[in-house]
């Protein structure tokens, strides 16, 4: 197994269906410019009630990925 160097970065997803689609939507998002994500960690869940319902969802992670050579 080879040692990796990570950075981190701080991504909020948000969404009006679940938490994992707000977390899903961050890392698609994401994964458009940032190369070499391998691991996320939820940081923070929050969300909007409407009429005594959730009505939205904003998810914060934390993303790790590789620095290229």
């Amino acid at each position: 197994m080879s040692d990796h160097i990570y950075k981190h970065i701080q991504l909020t997803g948000s969404s009006s269906q679940s938490s994992d689609d707000a977390v899903h939507a961050a890392i698609e998002r994401a994964s458009k410019t940032v190369r070499g994500m391998r691991w996320f960690e939820v940081l923070e869940t929050r969300g909007h009630i409407e009429n005594g319902r959730i009505a939205h969802w904003q998810v914060t992670v934390n993303v790790g990925f590789t620095l290229e050579e």
